[in-house]
């Protein structure tokens, strides 16, 4: 059994495997923060009647879609813009604003960074402190603004730290942002498993601010990363005109089109991952406190990231442990301003849950 100094990313499973000869399917990934119910019992019994939709180009405006996205987020359809996952979207929406100096809240999502140098920009961060629990001092941050930045980038709530920022600080950071002329691009991926989403989501603060444009995707809270389905919001109309004059037409698939109809409308599953997610990261989070070998960090995500104090074990040996008996955790140690001391992963179902602490607890003891 091979041993990897990079850390892992959740979706790594090929190469977990090809390093330590375990079969991908015999790993539970607590790694990629996916929602552990599956996708929805409704879509997978509706779906298939709907094949024959391959045979016909899907609506280049993709309005049913939209409006259903619109009911469920709360926006209007107009302003909405659907993507292959929040991926493309954050590639259109940096060529269309083609930032020259952004700054981004970290630690933070790698892909923000990559997506801005390749358009010719440069970016700097602002650390969220680990002495503060990786929250931010919204008055400070917005003091360290200037017109220098024509950028700002926030994953709220924030991977792999699982803070949040509310919609009342947030209103505060886009005033001072639109003061120094800095356009705000928010990633919403996991906002849909907070405690109480209308608290955090900015979508309803893009009817007032021109200069927001908010991201979410369908891979982790609809556990469909295959579907590649993403959206964005924004009230800022030269974007929208320049974003669907630059994508190209049908990116999205005539069944991802269906699938997503079927998704945002199913209030049963909604319901359900949300209480499940609930119950779990309370009663997980619990556990962990107990646990003085490490520091446990607040979390409004469907994950919890901590830090591991004793001096004898690393976050990589943790990782290694763990995937010995098929259980695959992240190793933080890649993201900007964390360590091999930083371990995140992700809440499952009870029984999982349970079996990786009861692992955890092996070694963290």
């Amino acid at each position: 059994m091979g041993q990897n100094k990079t850390p892992f990313h959740g979706s790594d499973l090929e190469k977990v495997e090809a390093v330590y000869g375990i079969k991908k399917e015999s790993i539970i990934s607590y790694a990629a923060n996916v929602n552990p119910l599956g996708i929805s019992s409704k879509l997978k019994e509706t779906l298939a009647g709907h094949l024959d939709a391959i045979t016909r180009y899907p609506d280049p405006d993709y309005a049913d879609l939209r409006r259903v996205i619109g009911t469920y987020c709360g926006a209007c359809p107009d302003n909405i813009i659907c993507g292959s996952g929040a991926t493309e979207l954050i590639s259109l929406v940096l060529t269309v604003r083609r930032p020259r100096k952004a700054v981004i809240i970290g630690p933070t999502y790698s892909e923000y960074e990559r997506e801005i140098a390749l358009g010719g920009g440069t970016s700097n961060y602002y650390p969220l402190r680990e002495e503060e629990a990786f929250r931010l001092n919204t008055e400070e941050f917005c003091a360290s603004l200037n017109d220098s930045l024509d950028l700002l980038v926030i994953c709220n709530p924030n991977n792999p730290t699982g803070t949040a920022i509310d919609r009342r600080d947030m209103r505060r950071i886009l005033d001072a942002c639109m003061k120094n002329g800095i356009f705000v691009m928010v990633d919403e991926t996991y906002v849909e498993f907070a405690r109480d989403v209308n608290a955090v989501t900015a979508v309803s603060l893009t009817e007032s601010y021109n200069n927001l444009v908010v991201l979410r995707g369908t891979s982790k809270f609809f556990a469909s990363p295959g579907l590649r389905l993403g959206y964005a919001v924004t009230g800022n109309h030269d974007m929208l005109k320049a974003i669907n004059h630059r994508k190209n037409l049908w990116t999205i698939s005539s069944l991802a089109e269906i699938a997503g109809c079927i998704m945002f409308a199913d209030d049963d599953y909604i319901r359900a991952t949300r209480e499940l997610i609930s119950r779990e990261r309370d009663r997980v989070i619990d556990v962990l406190s107990r646990i003085d070998t490490i520091k446990v960090y607040p979390t409004e995500a469907n994950f919890v990231l901590y830090r591991i104090l004793r001096e004898d074990v690393d976050a990589q040996q943790l990782f290694e442990y763990c995937i010995r008996r098929h259980m695959m955790v992240r190793n933080c140690a890649s993201f900007p301003f964390l360590d091999d001391r930083y371990v995140r992963f992700c809440f499952m179902e009870p029984e999982q849950n349970d079996a990786l602490l009861d692992t955890m607890k092996e070694i963290l003891l």
